[in-house]
């Protein structure tokens, strides 16, 4: 246990010592004026508490992605909890923390936007076409999944869960976001915290053990096919680093009434959510008998990751546990799944510069885009799925890189902060479409990782000559 627990402290830590200095780096200023205040619409632009705010964007980035994604992610043994610790520092929270101070000083801009003005006209149109794609998908996906199991546990069809799921989806887009997101989320948000509390309690004062780091070898069962790099960083996301996040976060920046507020909303629900993914592989290590019994029990359950969550919940929580996972494998998905689609909208809006306001003109936006999102809950779910997570990690390369691209503007010594996870991201995604059978699937092999670098040096080329011309040219901040 004691991984688990150097883990533990060290994520606490990290956000007051490097969240503290990318507080510094960012020059948080809590006199600014920000868009709740300046752009105040009633709809999207309004000022939320900042404790309101925080626990809506822990739900809105967490979802099951931290659940699921760490017990998955657990298959390959304790190397994950060095993943989600550093990575979930030095990548997620200063991917979420800095792309969301971005938007803040852009009026609350969607991702594309803000992309766009910092990675050029070309990435931005590409952006246009991507994330709404992928938000949809999110969205389609999280109909998919609370519907079948609510299906299963009632007598209620699952089409007509569809129908409920759809539903509520849709008016959660168009309210104004204190209407349902602002007051059901917090609390929805609270349990998610509260779930993980208890699976802390499992793994610190049950009876069991939780296997320690000694070495970075591959334990996953199918370790000749799935190799640590980069299919693991793939595999864990959310709560390591998740380009959906940056989606999400101009979502709060729209509701925040002080600069100051970006460090414990972006940062901290960042940090939160590495922390529930830390407690869940560590949960799922121990509570099947170590890696070798969890691999053998996703072996033979289909590496369903919902039904380990609802096992290991009942078994140590009893009718407790049982609520508890409803919230998490029903709960957590369909909150991610409504504000996919409401990021889907702002971005569409932002592109056509539609006023908001009526809510006719949320209708218009809103339709076409659940009428897409019908379509893919009628799509082979796991292949959708298969697509998702490497189009994730790609999205976060594009937030990296318009990072890095916005420090270097403001000529900042600490531009390498961002500039080293843009460049071992890229690589990331680059070497699993050489390496994985959904895409050219030459195996991890040594001329894959190679072909992996040589792509990952000139995509990193192309946007080093783009931002160094920018900087030289005196591009706005």
């Amino acid at each position: 246990m004691l991984t688990f627990c150097v883990c533990l402290v060290v994520l606490v830590a990290s956000y007051f010592l490097y969240g503290g200095l990318l507080s510094r780096v960012a020059r948080l200023n809590g006199e600014a004026e920000v868009p709740s205040k300046t752009m105040y619409d009633g709809v999207d632009y309004m000022p939320l508490p900042r404790w309101r705010i925080f626990l809506i964007q822990l739900l809105n980035i967490a979802g099951t992605g931290p659940i699921f994604g760490a017990i998955l992610g657990a298959c390959y043994g304790p190397v994950a909890f060095l993943w989600i610790t550093l990575g979930g520092i030095f990548m997620g929270a200063m991917h979420d923390f800095l792309a969301g101070v971005i938007s803040l000083r852009n009026g609350g801009k969607s991702l594309p936007e803000t992309i766009g003005k910092y990675l050029g006209g070309g990435v931005r149109k590409f952006s246009l076409v991507v994330i709404p794609i992928l938000m949809v998908l999110v969205g389609g996906v999280f109909i998919v999944t609370p519907s079948k199991i609510l299906a299963s546990m009632t007598d209620i069809p699952y089409l007509w869960w569809v129908g409920i799921v759809i539903a509520y989806y849709f008016v959660a887009t168009i309210m104004p976001v204190d209407k349902i997101i602002g007051k059901i989320y917090p609390l929805f948000g609270a349990a998610l915290i509260l779930m993980a509390l208890a699976m802390f309690g499992v793994v610190v004062f049950g009876d069991y053990s939780v296997p320690e780091l000694t070495s970075l070898d591959n334990m996953h069962y199918n370790a000749a096919n799935l190799p640590i790099v980069p299919t693991l960083f793939i595999s864990i996301a959310c709560g390591a680093i998740s380009g959906f996040h940056a989606t999400q976060s101009p979502l709060m920046a729209r509701c925040m009434t002080s600069e100051t507020q970006a460090r414990p909303i972006f940062f901290g629900a960042m940090i939160s959510e590495s922390i529930i993914a830390l407690i869940w592989a560590a949960v799922a290590m121990a509570f099947f008998g170590g890696v070798e019994g969890l691999n053998g029990w996703m072996q033979a359950n289909g590496n369903d990751a919902g039904l380990a969550v609802s096992t290991i919940s009942v078994t140590t929580l009893g009718a407790i546990g049982s609520i508890l996972a409803l919230l998490g494998v029903v709960a957590a998905p369909i909150t991610s799944g409504d504000t996919a689609f409401r990021s889907a909208r702002l971005i569409v809006a932002d592109m056509l510069n539609f006023d908001q306001r009526p809510i006719w003109r949320r209708l218009v936006v809103s339709l076409p885009l659940f009428a897409v999102g019908v379509g893919i809950a009628f799509i082979d779910f796991d292949i959708i799925w298969r697509y998702f997570a490497w189009s994730n990690q790609a999205l976060s390369v594009l937030t990296l890189w318009m990072i890095t691209a916005w420090l270097m503007r403001r000529r900042s010594r600490a531009s390498w902060l961002a500039l080293i996870p843009a460049m071992i991201m890229t690589y990331i995604c680059t070497s699993f479409v050489f390496v994985s059978d959904q895409f050219v699937g030459m195996g991890a092999c040594f001329m894959a990782y190679v072909y992996g670098g040589v792509v990952t040096a000139i995509v990193s080329g192309l946007f080093m000559l783009k931002i160094c011309k920018d900087v030289k040219e005196g591009a706005p901040i």
